[in-house]
């Protein structure tokens, strides 16, 4: 849909909003370094490594495979956000398992569960209707 805000408005706002946004992914990228730095140092700080780090690990995988698929295609998937969701549930429960009441934990792993169901539906929703690219029609 085009805009209907006058050129010489929108040009500049676009130009200092793409700057921001590749400030921003240069900022997470860095970050998401920075941490699966810190997590290397500490496992072998530690000399074990145990499945919340992994799990820690995937997560931060999962964000730069985020901001790569934003830099690629300009758009961001929305299961990859999904997916970290249930890295990060499957952390939680793995970090409190002693600590979690049971009923708390059957509801993490609906929650899980549903996150997965989720990204099914959404594969099988982008193979029978996929996106149309409009801008290619015009």
């Amino acid at each position: 849909m085009p805009s209907h805000l006058p050129k010489s408005f929108s040009k500049p706002f676009l130009k200092v909003f793409h700057l921001l946004e590749a400030v921003l992914l240069v900022a997470i990228t860095l970050s998401t370094l920075f941490a699966m730095i810190n997590e290397f140092v500490h496992v072998f700080s530690v000399r074990q490594i145990q499945l919340t780090d992994i799990l820690l690990m995937f997560i931060y995988l999962e964000v730069l495979a985020m901001v790569q698929q934003f830099v690629m295609n300009g758009k961001i998937p929305v299961r990859y956000p999904i997916y970290i969701a249930i890295m990060a549930i499957a952390r939680y429960i793995t970090l409190g398992m002693k600590e979690l009441d049971a009923v708390l934990i059957v509801w993490l792993a609906l929650a899980a569960f549903i996150l997965a169901a989720a990204t099914l539906l959404i594969r099988v929703g982008h193979h029978y209707w996929p996106y149309v690219n409009h801008k290619s029609d015009e």
